[in-house]
């Protein structure tokens, strides 16, 4: 069975000439971001993030990568995100929290770099923070019911949300002009210092996400409800500012 690799940078050759394989001239560049360019990466915990910026002949394609995909999810590599460089110059303003944080923390695996024209406009910024805050609280409300209080969904739950606002943090941070780090928790305690929120649960459920801590059912509904009211404060924060 395969398995994860100790370092990101152990697949680079491979996936990069699986990718070749298929989309010769037409691929252009391959970007790895998130936590494995961070510096973060677990193994066997962490997933692993991809760019694939093609031509936009490439694109038309994208049933050539349905084998390498499926092939590189058995090594946790999530699935690509796949773009074309026009697609990534006509996104700043409707995308631009996702194009920040990939830019934030990235490495050009090969190819051109496709980002170093990225301008991120503070107003598009803000209006998707405030969707983004407001969006993902309801669904966490809605995750948090359907995890029926199991132990095992609610650690999902914590991990699959907790990554959503650590992105979601990072945008806030640069919208106002504040140094990011590039540690989760540090992330924690600087958005804690500037909007208020008390940053003790998301420190714990961070902890939970990254295995160096296991919690009673009992502890991790009361962290879950702590957490959504962080996250309900927030969106009144966001739209206040």
């Amino acid at each position: 069975m395969a398995k994860a690799p100790q370092k990101p940078e152990e697949i680079f050759p491979e996936f990069t000439h699986d990718y070749q394989e298929i989309y010769g001239t037409d691929l252009l560049s391959i970007v790895l971001y998130g936590s494995g360019a961070r510096g973060d990466y677990i193994p066997g915990r962490s997933d692993l993030n991809f760019l694939i910026v093609l031509t936009e002949e490439g694109i038309k394609g994208l049933h050539r990568a349905f084998k390498v995909v499926a092939k590189w999810h058995k090594r946790r590599v999530t699935t690509p995100l796949f773009m074309t460089p026009e697609y990534i110059a006509t996104s700043l303003d409707t995308f631009p929290l996702e194009l920040l944080n990939i830019k934030r923390d990235y490495h050009v695996v090969w190819g051109k770099n496709p980002l170093t024209k990225i301008r991120i406009r503070k107003k598009q910024l803000r209006l998707q923070l405030e969707r983004e805050v407001k969006g993902k609280l309801l669904q966490l409300r809605e995750a948090y019911l359907a995890s029926n209080g199991w132990k095992r969904n609610l650690v999902a739950v914590t991990s699959q949300s907790l990554t959503a606002f650590l992105s979601i943090f990072q945008g806030i941070l640069y919208l106002r002009e504040k140094e990011t780090p590039h540690q989760r928790g540090a992330i924690i305690k600087a958005i804690a210092a500037e909007t208020g929120l008390i940053a003790e649960p998301f420190e714990q459920l961070l902890e939970v996400k990254e295995g160096k801590a296991r919690f009673s059912v009992k502890k991790m509904k009361g962290l879950m409800e702590n957490y959504i009211e962080e996250i309900r404060r927030l969106a009144f924060w966001v739209d206040e500012m």
